[in-house]
């Protein structure tokens, strides 16, 4: 991702979140930024030019071992002509030299019976070669193929699924137990589609089991190649709605998981672990982070902004001790919200996504949640890929990956300092200044912290309150004073211009009035008449 430092802050483009192949579906670090689907067309991709190239190769070595086997055969043909006319030769000296047949024909057995065995021996070894061909492809086509396909069918081990073996009861948990009854109270208002449903659950549970030496991502794909196929069974087969099929996907990760999880959740086969570690000394050594740095739109003197941040802390560590992707979903969602509605408080508007994420990356410096790689790997790799790539749950989710992303590359431009400041910073030589409110001794307790603030921000209320009575007062003159200069300023005007108010003037008679006073106008004209 794109983080950029144009302005003080943290700023990432909202496009940048989306799949960069443009399908629209939330991208994610872990995909190289694209989406679940366009993450696996990819996968695929490479994976069948990866196949198509080994199964060229056990191609070619299948064939050499057949030239090679052909060649050898014609060796052995050979060899196994000489050894009939030896035999020949042996019959007739037994029928000549009675007395000598046992001891000649015993160590002619022998003989024989070395160069059977010698004879033998390549024979296995050619074979041995050819079987091992044949094991190539077989092991392909096994790691390779869907492993429902390869799982599927034989009444046995259908019979075997149904039956789980006495060891799974021996490990599973109050939990597990839980989670199996509340998944058959569910899929019984399925009915025939419930049924399907849990047979196919238990037989990928089974395969799964089988499966235990593959790969976490070839485990990953399996996984997310059955949740497809049971979606497509309800929704075609079945004709479930929509909604009832999400519904079932939910229930079905959750019982699926609740199983699945000690075995793929941080497995010692992947470098998490160590990806954990790295993270958390990353964060430890961040310690010295503000949210000035940041421009983190908080403010933790607020009673309830406090309260938001802790809850929020809170939701982000509670992430680890959950066992479905989607319950540990849910608390990155959680903790989103306390986030927004502590920026809302300060704020007194709501939040945008440019408050969201600087807030989001300090959360997560000031809380150092456990395993935070573990489990945004367990959430990429076997959580229900319509819930990442869509929804406010999806949304969070990629802005927590772009959190983490952005803590490994933690620089000094990215939190405006110097290059000299940052290293003194992190080797631990000074750090910055403290906030008065923090100059406590670390035995007093959050109380009389709480406390001091308090009166800290009442008696700044109360400088701010006089600093506007007193404002207001002067206000208030300024304003008398103004009115007194206009009155003044206007008398004077007055006084030296008097007004003089002259008689009104008589009003001029209308041309064709009637009561005409004026009598020297000239009298009208007569009509004429001429005689023609």
């Amino acid at each position: 991702m794109n983080l950029k430092s144009e302005r003080r802050g943290i700023h990432v483009d909202q496009s940048e979140l989306l799949c960069k192949k443009g399908c629209g579906y939330y991208g994610n670090p872990a995909w190289q930024g694209f989406c679940s689907k366009c993450w696996r067309e990819e996968y695929h991709k490479a994976r069948q030019k990866q196949i198509q190239e080994d199964w060229e190769l056990a191609e070619r070595l299948q064939r050499e071992e057949e030239e090679a086997y052909a060649s050898s055969q014609s060796t052995q043909g050979a060899q196994s002509l000489t050894f009939s006319k030896f035999e020949e030769k042996k019959t007739n000296e037994k029928t000549r030299k009675v007395t000598t047949v046992k001891k000649f024909f015993t160590a002619s057995s022998r003989a024989g019976a070395k160069k059977a065995a010698q004879e033998k021996t390549p024979k296995q070894g050619q074979l041995g070669r050819e079987r091992n061909a044949d094991n190539i492809l077989r092991d392909l086509k096994e790691i390779f193929t869907p492993s429902w396909e390869l799982a599927s069918p034989s009444e046995a081990e259908i019979q075997e699924a149904k039956a789980p073996s006495p060891s799974i009861h021996r490990q599973a948990s109050i939990e597990t137990d839980r989670v199996s009854k509340e998944f058959i109270e569910f899929i019984r208002a399925y009915q025939k589609p419930g049924q399907d449903i849990y047979k196919q659950c238990k037989l990928f549970l089974d395969t799964m089991s089988h499966k235990r030496d593959l790969s976490i991502e070839e485990q990953s794909e399996c996984a997310q190649d059955f949740y497809q196929n049971v979606a497509d069974r309800l929704q075609t087969r079945w004709k479930v709605p929509p909604e009832k099929v999400e519904k079932a996907m939910d229930e079905v990760e959750k019982y699926i998981m609740t199983r699945q999880y000690k075995y793929v959740f941080c497995p010692e086969t992947t470098d998490d672990e160590k990806k954990d570690l790295a993270v958390q000394k990353r964060i430890r050594a961040l310690h010295w982070v503000t949210p000035q740095m940041l421009c983190v739109p908080v403010s933790e003197e607020i009673p309830e902004v406090s309260d938001m941040v802790v809850k929020a802390i809170t939701d982000i560590i509670e992430m680890d001790s959950k066992r479905v992707p989607r319950d540990k979903l849910a608390c990155i969602t959680k903790c989103s919200k306390h986030i927004f509605n502590a920026i809302k408080i300060t704020k007194n508007e709501p939040a945008s996504a440019d408050d969201f994420l600087p807030t989001l990356i300090y959360i997560v410096l000031k809380g150092n949640p456990p395993r935070l790689q573990s489990n945004i790997q367990y959430i990429t790799r076997f959580c229900n890929p319509s819930r990442l790539m869509t929804g406010e749950d999806g949304y969070y989710f990629t802005n927590l990956c772009c959190a983490v992303a952005f803590i490994e590359k933690l620089d000094a431009q990215s939190l405006n300092l110097s290059q000299e400041d940052f290293d003194r910073f992190m080797t631990g030589q000074t750090s910055p200044k403290k906030q008065e409110s923090d100059s406590f001794s670390p035995d007093v307790c959050l109380g009389v912290k709480q406390m001091c603030k308090s009166l800290d921000l009442l008696s700044q209320l109360n400088e701010r309150q006089e600093r506007i009575v007193s404002e207001a007062k002067k206000l208030e003159k300024d304003l008398i004073d103004w009115t007194d200069g206009i009155t003044k300023e206007v008398e004077d005007i007055v006084e030296k211009y008097p007004l003089e108010i002259k008689p009104k003037s008589q009003a001029l008679a209308a041309i064709d009035s009637e009561n005409v006073e004026n009598d020297k106008l000239p009298p009208p004209l007569q009509p004429q008449v001429y005689a023609g």
